[in-house]
């Protein structure tokens, strides 16, 4: 069966931290036969390094793997053109946290460009996020305003994916 008409186009997939959001989007890979990985993490202290490399082990060797840290949109468009017929983005959590702190004015703008290139897209993309919002309001301003960023670009995404599934404890929901 040809990856491209198993899953939507694009799916978003949020739940809590360590819900099993990632595993769930790894499994909706199955059928791939060139799946694309785009990572937006990197090992910046030894605990997200064995964080990393478990997500290594279980993806397997057969996933090519992009990493950014905010250019998201590039990465899908060089998966899409290195002929990637599946591509997962893990996380956009990450991804609005880099963009917060690397260059917050610019994250309405690269959240659209983003819109704009999955609506394009012709391979399914997968994107992880994490449910930030159910969560107590933070006692800090910093915290608050990332909490909006990534509500913001979360809602965005939401709107423009054909599916959005919530994972709970490892069991996914159909949301849209």
């Amino acid at each position: 069966m040809d990856c491209s008409e198993s899953i939507p186009r694009v799916t978003l997939v949020t739940g809590g931290t360590r819900s099993g959001k990632s595993s769930y989007a790894l499994s909706l890979a199955k059928n791939a036969q060139k799946p694309c990985f785009i990572a937006t993490g990197w090992a910046s202290d030894p605990e997200m390094a064995q964080r990393i490399s478990k997500h290594r082990k279980e993806r397997g060797d057969r996933w090519q793997v992009l990493e950014t840290r905010t250019g998201v949109s590039e990465a899908i468009r060089k998966a899409e053109t290195d002929g990637a017929d599946f591509i997962l983005v893990d996380c956009l959590t990450l991804w609005t946290s880099n963009i917060f702190l690397e260059c917050e004015n610019d994250l309405e703008s690269k959240t659209e460009e983003l819109v704009q290139t999955v609506q394009t897209t012709k391979v399914p993309v997968v994107f992880v996020t994490n449910e930030v919002g159910c969560g107590i309001v933070p006692a800090n301003q910093l915290a608050r305003r990332y909490r909006d960023a990534a509500g913001f670009v979360n809602r965005k995404v939401a709107d423009a994916a054909d599916a959005l599934i919530l994972v709970v404890c490892g069991q996914p929901l159909k949301v849209k």
